[in-house]
């Protein structure tokens, strides 16, 4: 047995070392803290997520302003400037940016591992340091061979990229302050810690602070900041959710492994429109754009096969034609099966309940299978007709016209109302080849123009049925 003997004199500075330390639990998923430990987040209702985080009070100190001075002013006096934008040079980059990168932001890319984040990010670098000068790429995951490696696939060489593994977050600081590159790269958010707080790195004290201190730094020295970010099985940005409100652009790199095309996704945007779309395919070499996705996502679409609908769907700024199967067949079990890949799964029910109730198609008995082709995922209720007309059509055994597109919301008592951007469908839909178009009346009524288009407007699901035929 040990025996640890504290003097009178000693005892004073253990008190004091101790009130130096504050001990506070904090949500892994949603970043609630707590003088305690608990078993449930009473925020997120996550289980087992409490950490322990010890903080000393120089973490805790308060922040610079930003602009420098925290007097008040009035808004009348405060002048505005036009934000500067840099094109990467990679166009579907670039839209979902809303046109190029501003000096100052700092931009959070998250996605899937191995969904290609590093490589994207690498192309991106490449095209910078040969348009704006010196870029700094911080690696806190793979060592320097690794990322050469890379670069050598993808055929990137340049003196102007300065691979940097480290992974304290002050010493990152201060080698971006020296060189002043033109833009800061991060790879990942989760491997990186301030020495200020003695978590462990990708904990929420250390994601919070890192990202805080990079906010400061970008704008305070005017410099891009690109974040990666790791998700979780989810497919959320691991982390708390103020990891996302610090930044000012919130992308997410999205696709299957089955299929070479990547989405990438604006969910936040301080500089642009949200819900903006950028498509890539990946091959041996990289990342490649796809300027024209509908004309891709079609090209394998067969012809005289029941169950095979067109829809015309709205991604941010921008119209995608894409494919939609359906599988209708009698079930073999006493619970009929219900599957949607690429659709929400609470959507497809209620459409079928919608052609049950009120077209008097019995579906009651039959496994239903949905399925967006490509990988691609789809949440606009603009859908909801394409998805009508490839059940009946699957059902009845009955080819829809290859050259007709749909789209439209369907309602419980089975009317379809219209929708927003439809002559931006139509024309997409005509330059890509369609002759005939079934919309909501709503929209047909409103049309300044055919747009070379046969178009039917539809007031509910049963006038909509009678289209579905070869």
């Amino acid at each position: 047995m040990a025996i640890c003997l504290i003097s009178d004199e000693t005892l004073p500075a253990l008190h004091t070392i101790m009130s130096k330390l504050k001990t506070i639990y904090q949500c892994q998923s949603c970043g609630f803290s707590s003088p305690k430990w608990l078993g449930k987040c009473p925020d997120c209702n996550a289980w087992n997520s409490f950490t322990e985080e010890r903080e000393s009070p120089k973490a805790l100190k308060a922040k610079p302003s930003l602009s420098g001075s925290s007097a008040p002013q009035a808004l009348s006096a405060i002048t505005g400037r036009t934000e500067k934008r840099a094109a990467i040079g990679i166009s579907e980059f670039d839209r979902v940016l809303g046109g190029g990168i501003v000096s100052g932001a700092i931009v959070l890319i998250g996605g899937d591992p191995g969904i290609g984040k590093s490589t994207l990010l690498l192309q991106a670098v490449g095209k910078i340091a040969d348009q704006h000068g010196t870029v700094l790429y911080v690696s806190g995951e793979e060592s320097p061979e690794q990322i050469k490696l890379r670069a050598e696939r993808l055929s990137i060489n340049s003196d102007h990229i300065i691979l940097l593994p480290e992974t304290v977050i002050e010493n990152v600081i201060a080698y971006a302050t020296e060189m002043k590159p033109s833009v800061l790269v991060i790879d990942s958010i989760q491997t990186v810690y301030t020495e200020e707080l003695t978590s462990a790195p990708g904990s929420v004290g250390q994601i919070r602070e890192s990202a805080a201190k990079l906010m400061y730094y970008a704008k305070k020295a005017h410099v891009p900041v690109f974040l990666i970010g790791h998700v979780t099985k989810e497919g959320a940005i691991a982390g708390p959710r103020v990891l996302e409100h610090i930044v000012d652009t919130v992308l997410y790199f999205e696709g299957d492994r089955g299929h070479p095309y990547r989405i990438l996704r604006t969910v936040k945007n301080r500089f642009g429109s949200t819900n903006e779309i950028g498509v890539f395919e990946m091959s041996d070499s990289g990342l490649s754009e796809i300027l024209n996705p509908s004309e891709l996502f079609l090209s394998e679409r067969p012809e005289n096969v029941s169950g095979s609908t067109v829809i015309a769907s709205i991604e941010g700024t921008r119209p995608l034609l894409v494919e939609i199967q359906a599988l209708v067949s009698p079930t073999s079990f006493g619970m009929p099966r219900r599957t949607s890949m690429g659709i929400d799964f609470n959507r497809v029910n209620l459409l079928v309940a919608v052609l049950e109730k009120k077209a008097g198609i019995n579906l009651g008995g039959m496994d239903t299978f949905i399925n967006v082709v490509g990988g691609f995922k789809i949440v606009e209720p603009a859908l909801d007709l394409g998805i009508v007309a490839a059940l009946v059509s699957s059902f009845r055994e009955i080819p829809v016209h290859p050259k007709t597109v749909f789209f439209g919301e369907v309602g419980l008592s089975g009317e379809v109302r219209a929708v927003a951007q439809c002559e931006a469908r139509l024309k997409e839909a005509a330059k890509i080849g369609f002759t005939n178009a079934v919309i909501p009346r709503g929209n047909a009524e409103r049309l300044k123009d055919q747009y070379g288009l046969t178009i039917t407007g539809v007031k509910n699901v049963e006038d909509a049925l009678d289209h579905i035929r070869h």
